[in-house]
């Protein structure tokens, strides 16, 4: 294999390697820290690589709308760009409420902390704290 068809090569996957290493940082993020809010925008990011996974492939280069006409020969899908318009919706309701729970768990525990809940929710008889009235 020459070197330019080498170089097409890896320049041809470029979207799956940023893909990959969105979805391996955005799983490290979830795994290794203990704050509620950096575990959210972790799951924000492998969300973000699940969408680009989708879309890298669904566009041809030098296709056009599958609108039928004697002018155009190569076609994009339109599935892919559907699908993951719906899938950002579904994130986004799912980032808030990731977000309203983090709410209601500080205003219940006093902190975001995984491990410092945890250790709250271990103490025996730990009386229930109030909502807090503004």
């Amino acid at each position: 294999m020459s070197g330019t068809t080498t170089a097409m090569t890896w320049g041809g996957h470029f979207t799956y390697f940023v893909t990959v290493f969105l979805m391996i940082a955005g799983l490290f993020i979830v795994i290794a820290r203990g704050n509620l809010i950096k575990k959210l925008v972790g799951l924000g990011i492998f969300q973000t690589s699940v969408y680009l996974l989708y879309i890298a492939p669904g566009k041809l280069v030098g296709g056009t709308a599958p609108i039928l006409s004697d002018a155009f020969t190569v076609y994009s899908n339109p599935l892919p760009h559907v699908l993951i318009l719906t899938a950002i919706v579904v994130g986004v309701a799912t980032l808030a409420l990731g977000l309203a729970l983090v709410v209601r768990i500080r205003e219940a525990y006093g902190c975001i902390e995984e491990d410092e809940i945890l250790e709250l929710d271990a103490q025996p008889g730990r009386p229930q704290r109030e909502p807090q009235e503004q």
